[in-house]
């Protein structure tokens, strides 16, 4: 069932009448609903639930491990849904590969998706955009004593990783290095461990992606984003183009950068170590609800 303003109305409502039976209670469960079914689902408060799709394979940003979802744009859908009203246990997060994003949301399988979105004109004709709550840029990862590569020009006679079917190393390619080797694998987890080993020099793709891979323990004071972007990737809130959430949820994403919890929240996820573009992050300008 898509969320319309009407039904998150009903929810809060409902939620409100029970708070005082509620407050007592301590669930103690994740708060991340069922990830294995689409479409909205009875919240523990009565209401309608909110479902959201989210990536479930990249660290910092939305990982799946067991029943627990973890990451930057998983942490700001948390943030978003409570202000629409939806507690932790209303909350059913769903995996969005990117292929499948655009019909997800035409076909109300999610009420919204958060999940390294980028903003474009050609997906505007099929799906409507809030926020951004990010801009990310495309860079590159290299390991921590790598003083060599400071940026794609720096990249001629390397060896430079990227998933199969990405235009991003393409693109350095053509517009940067021409001597560049390209090494393709399956995902960005195969490119990172093939950068711990030497078999490449240097990972491409949007920066907070590489961030979040830099941060993990597993990878801790072996590697850096070089922090030289060259792109320019505004992460949106996909949202069906019925749905009439899109005022509420641009002000939900203000209220957190105002708030100081959007730099929290991406700290926590990511590492204080990166550091965003800081003439485009946080986001002011955000998209005209429509």
């Amino acid at each position: 069932m898509r969320i319309t303003r009407g039904t998150r109305i009903a929810a809060l409502a409902a939620a409100g009448a029970l708070m005082l039976a509620a407050c007592g209670s301590d669930d103690g469960g994740s708060g991340s609903g069922d990830a294995t079914t689409g479409g909205s689902t009875e919240g523990a408060n009565g209401g309608d639930g909110i479902t959201i799709g989210i990536k479930f394979d990249q660290p910092g940003l939305g990982l799946q491990e067991g029943s627990e979802f973890t990451g930057f744009d998983v942490d700001v859908a948390r943030y978003v849904a409570g202000e629409l009203g939806y507690t932790e246990d209303q909350i059913t997060f769903v995996e969005s590969p990117s292929a499948q994003r655009e019909n997800m949301l035409q076909n109300n399988q999610v009420d919204m998706i958060f999940a390294t979105y980028s903003i474009t004109d050609d997906r505007k004709e099929l799906v409507s955009f809030a926020g951004p709550y990010f801009v990310a840029g495309q860079d590159l990862l290299v390991r921590a004593d790598d003083t060599e590569i400071t940026g794609p020009d720096t990249l001629d006679g390397k060896v430079l990783c990227s998933v199969e079917g990405s235009t991003s190393a393409e693109r350095i390619r053509e517009e940067y290095a021409e001597g560049v080797e390209l090494f393709p694998t399956v995902g960005y987890s195969e490119c990172v461990e093939s950068l711990i080993a030497g078999t490449v020099d240097a990972v491409t793709t949007d920066d907070v992606i590489l961030a979040g891979f830099a941060a993990q323990p597993q990878y801790e004071g072996q590697l850096k984003v070089v922090g030289n972007p060259f792109s320019e990737e505004r992460y949106g809130i996909g949202l069906n183009k019925d749905s009439d959430l899109c005022e509420d949820i641009n002000a939900a994403v203000e209220k957190m950068v105002a708030d100081g919890d959007w730099e929290r929240i991406l700290a926590e996820n990511v590492g204080d170590s990166f550091t965003p573009d800081a003439s485009l992050n946080p986001p002011t300008e955000l998209e005209a609800c429509s």
